[in-house]
């Protein structure tokens, strides 16, 4: 809808929430709280860190450091740069190296930031959060570290050739930075100056021009939003061919889901002296806003501004459908004739999940009942219509280009094909005119395979299904399954059920040795359950998610939710009814968004499961949106201060769900205290209020770094996911 178009009347009542016996865990780094931190964690690993959670750490620290992984590579000029972890650099390298070096079985790197010495150096357990080398010479880059593995970085300018960080380059202190190059000596950055700059979200609302040799105060705004609106995102589009035109980019993100683009040519703001202008004036004069409905997503490729609409957009000349795609020229946006062009629309089991620019071709990258495939487009040829050879059932390919602004590389590409059981392959090839006639692509695009990955546990004996379940209105929901290809269908085998469900997020297949490792290898010793039954792993497809488009999601917003939370339930229903499984012996595990589902099905469907694994999750819903990032997720929980919202919040909120003499499986609850996306205090406080009332097996553990993602380096990664697995197995074994 568009924003005009919006509720603007503010609502007439205001919710009465309950009372919080636990407010005072809200203080994250106070004494007291980590006290009890500290002893909570105590207690857990005295339960559950034995010589089999040893073993499982070890093998997925193993895996996790193994020389032997792909080395994914990002090409900069005539250089291809990798960050790489392993368990002598366990914060990591920042490295690069040449083509034929690359395609080599051991390339020779050449190492341009090692974090490990430089956390020694600097007394701060750096964590790798990214690099923006510039266009213009690939020479400078925009090297992002965070301090705790948090979502906030600090940002420095770093000199490729000298392998040193610029005196008196570019320094940006700690916060939730986004920047991009403008020139040589100007970035556009929004970050955190004051309380002013940030949104009510904890994201910065402003945009600065921010020259060489400038404090971040002496740059001054060239854009700001609204501060109850989420962020604002910056861009830019930068080429080395100096005959293209260069543009920035600035995103009002209202919420998640709705958002307004500009953007201006830089030769708009360019002075005779090829000087950029950073007068706010100037900016606000040239920038040109595309007017479409605030939940249409806006990008562009070069002079194309492409469209994909969360809802069916009935533009003055075309209707382009949810999930859709559609393509404008620049000239004429900028013009105000804003005349989509479809070029590709869903169907009922169809979604497009994204798509990569090559220079003469746009690859799309879809959905079919969750199997991947891949769909060339001509653009010099009116957009004809091909199909990329080479993808699997039941797995996962990724596509993306090598490097469309390099003659040499313009259409080449990099494809990643991976499976449940199948490690990672990565190929290389080049997209090339399709044989219209035969319905197929030249042998010029088919990929060479460059880099495989080994196996890291043991699929032997093992297979994937895809199989549906019915959801209470009898929707179909699709779910993986992969475990023994004999599997005896008597209910007792130790099964895990994943799942997300949330901000049209889609997971699909892909090779885990975490997972491999973790719960598919380990196998049962006969004391409870006959000896030798493996772990199965199960991946439901869950509405709210974005397996299925734009509409997937929505169904499951705001006041639908409970649709997601009745779909998991269905899925696990249905493994329960085939045999797979019984209640004693699924576990659910989740985390984030995912850790509000496990909660409610720890809360709302206790009786499916014997254990649930929830990290990192949100779990007070009253309160969330006052705890770290949660005030941006209100479009899609719904905003638990206005009654009305409050009045169907309530009943997935896991911490209000809680009864008294209701029986409820085993959990862990496990966070970071570094966390400053979701926070740790949802699950410090739910686990508070479960063992208070008396509520037996009930775990938590906290650690100190690793971010929302609780996985800062590999050891930490390795160690998390261990007490998870060794808690579930535990729990659905008695081993």
């Amino acid at each position: 809808m568009r924003e005009e178009d919006s509720p603007t009347a503010a609502p007439t009542t205001s919710a009465e929430l309950p009372d919080d016996e636990n407010l005072w865990l809200e203080d994250i780094s106070g004494e007291q709280q980590i006290a009890w931190v500290k002893n909570q964690n105590a207690e857990t690993l005295d339960r559950f860190h034995d010589d089999l959670f040893d073993t499982i750490s070890g093998e997925l620290r193993t895996a996790l450091d193994s020389d032997d992984r792909i080395p994914m590579v990002t090409k900069r000029g005539d250089h291809f740069f990798n960050f790489w972890r392993d368990r002598t650099n366990p914060k990591g390298l920042w490295r690069r190296t040449t083509w034929e070096s690359y395609r080599t079985d051991a390339p020779d790197w050449d190492v341009l930031l090692d974090l490990d010495e430089l956390a020694a150096q600097e007394d701060t357990a750096w964590v790798w959060s990214g690099a923006m080398v510039r266009r213009s010479d690939n020479r400078r880059a925009l090297v992002l570290l965070s301090p705790d593995g948090g979502d906030s970085h600090r940002v420095r300018e770093f000199d490729l050739d000298d392998r040193t960080f610029v005196d008196g380059g570019f320094d940006i202190p700690a916060a939730k930075t986004r920047l991009a190059w403008l020139d040589d000596d100007t970035v556009l950055v929004a970050t955190e100056t004051d309380a002013d700059s940030l949104t009510t979200s904890s994201y910065p609302r402003q945009a600065r021009a921010l020259r060489r040799g400038q404090s971040l105060d002496e740059a001054p705004i060239v854009a700001e939003v609204p501060r109850d609106h989420v962020a604002i995102f910056v861009g830019s589009d930068i080429r080395p061919d100096t005959a293209a035109t260069d543009r920035a980019v600035i995103i009002d993100a209202i919420d998640f889901f709705n958002s307004t683009m500009s953007f201006l040519d830089l030769a708009d703001i360019t002075g005779a002296d090829g000087t950029l202008s950073v007068e706010p004036t100037t900016w606000a004069d040239a920038l040109n806003r595309v007017d479409v409905p605030t939940d249409v997503e806006v990008g562009f490729d070069r002079d194309l501004v492409l469209f994909r609409p969360q809802s069916t957009w009935q533009s003055t000349t075309t209707e382009v459908a949810a999930g859709g795609l559609a393509i404008a020229d620049i000239d004429a946006v900028k013009a105000g004739e804003i005349t989509p062009r479809v070029i590709f629309t869903p169907d009922a089991r169809t979604s497009l999940q994204s798509f990569t620019f090559t220079r003469d071709y746009l690859v799309l990258e879809l959905l079919a009942d969750v199997q991947s495939t891949l769909t060339v487009l001509d653009l010099n040829n009116d957009f004809a219509e091909s199909t990329l050879p080479g993808v699997p059932a039941n797995h996962m390919v990724g596509l993306g280009a090598v490097d469309k602004y390099d003659p040499a590389t313009a259409n080449d590409f990099w494809m990643v094909s991976t499976g449940f059981l199948t490690p990672s392959t990565l190929s290389y090839g080049t997209l090339g005119p399709s044989d219209e006639a035969a319905g197929t692509d030249s042998e010029k695009s088919t990929a060479e395979v460059i880099k495989s990955a080994p196996a890291m546990f043991d699929a032997d004996g093992l297979s994937v299904e895809q199989h549906f379940a019915t959801s209470a209105d009898g929707t179909a929901i699709p779910y993986f399954q992969i475990g023994s290809d004999d599997l005896v269908l008597d209910g007792d085998n130790p099964t895990l059920l994943d799942g997300y469900g949330g901000f049209e997020v889609s997971r699909t297949p892909g090779y885990s040795p975490v997972v491999g490792i973790g719960w598919l290898s380990r196998s049962t010793t006969g004391d409870t359950i006959p000896t030798g039954r493996r772990g199965v792993y199960v991946l439901a497809n869950i509405r709210g998610g974005g397996e299925y488009g734009p509409e997937w999601h929505t169904a499951a917003m705001r006041e639908n939710r409970m649709r997601c939370y009745e779909d998991h339930s269905a899925v696990a229903r249905d493994l329960i009814a085939r045999g797979v499984t019984s209640p004693k012996r699924l576990a659910c595990a989740g985390g984030s968004n995912g850790g509000l589902l496990v909660g409610n099905m720890l809360t709302q469907y206790p009786e499916l499961f014997g254990a649930v694994s929830c990290g990192v999750p949100l779990l007070d819903m009253a309160r969330y949106t006052k705890l770290s990032a949660g005030y941006s997720w209100k479009a899609e929980y719904g905003d638990p201060d206005v009654a009305e919202d409050w009045a169907f919040i309530r009943h997935f909120s896991p911490y209000h769900l809680l009864e008294g003499g209701q029986d409820y499986p085993p959990v862990l609850f496990w966070t970071a205290t570094s966390d400053d996306r979701v926070g740790p205090v949802q699950a410090r406080k739910m686990a508070a209020r479960m063992q208070a009332q008396g509520i037996e097996n009930v775990w938590f553990f906290e650690d100190t770094e690793g971010g929302h993602s609780a996985a800062s380096d590999n050891e930490q990664t390795a160690f998390t996911r261990a007490l998870s697995y060794r808690f579930m197995w535990n729990a659905l074994t008695g081993e």
